[in-house]
């Protein structure tokens, strides 16, 4: 189980949002590049850094720039999504040292933009993210509820030739209230693919639960708001699953 932390910036800050509400938002850090290089020195093999500004299509290229000194100051790969609507945007990101990039709104809206992606990039650059609220996939920073259900999108992406869905259960994140880990389970087996979980760790049994739950294709999961709020260390979540 790989533990990846989380750092979601918003006007350049770490922060977290509660239930993906956008004026729900608490500051964890002025410096996300020294939080990156924190984690980077305390084990971690793998980052992912959100664009919360550009998931809500506000204007923020501080967000861009604070990636760009991640990219720059630690080594291990990075995972990057929000904002990002076309080709450009994706291959601009790639070129800035970004490892892998998350595509939730363009996967829905526009599935041929999707399937361009995993042409011109490759399926191992490319991961879906499907945020859903009661079994209904949501986009454009949460704010839009649309027709698919999660399960639905998760196997169209897997027809498509993604490799990788991040699957988020929006009524959990930031509420430190638990995964629901039988949802995730649940994508990974309609799809077949690998699954990254996403929202509401709240300790380490959560971690435990996840886990064991590897054979259906949950292998990795992000931390976020546990991590800062103390509830555990990051290099206690590494002892765990090692």
């Amino acid at each position: 189980m790989l533990i990846i932390p989380a750092i979601d910036l918003r006007e350049g800050r770490c922060v977290r949002l509660t239930q993906g509400r956008k004026n729900d938002v608490k500051i964890y850090a002025e410096d996300p590049v020294r939080l990156a290089q924190r984690y980077q020195n305390s084990g971690a093999r793998f980052l992912h850094v959100i664009d919360l500004d550009g998931a809500f299509s506000d204007s923020n290229s501080r967000n861009r720039q604070v990636l760009r000194d991640i990219t720059s100051r630690i080594e291990i790969p990075i995972q990057f999504g929000g904002g990002l609507r076309s080709l450009t945007d994706i291959q601009q990101i790639i070129e800035s040292g970004v490892t892998r990039v998350v595509l939730g709104t363009l996967a829905v809206e526009s599935p041929e933009s999707l399937q361009q992606a995993l042409e011109s990039f490759g399926a191992e650059r490319i991961a879906v993210g499907i945020d859903a609220r009661g079994g209904r996939v949501l986009t454009r920073g949460w704010n839009i509820d649309g027709e698919l259900s999660a399960l639905e999108l998760a196997q169209q992406v897997a027809a498509a030739g993604v490799e990788r869905i991040i699957y988020t259960d929006v009524d959990r994140d930031g509420m430190l209230t638990g995964m629901d880990i039988d949802a995730t389970c649940a994508i990974g087996r309609a799809s077949g693919l690998k699954v990254t979980a996403s929202g509401g760790v709240a300790s380490l049994d959560d971690l435990v639960g996840l886990s064991e739950a590897g054979e259906c294709g949950i292998d990795s999961v992000i931390v976020g708001k546990a991590l800062y709020e103390g509830r555990f260390t990051l290099e206690e979540a590494l002892l765990l699953v090692s």
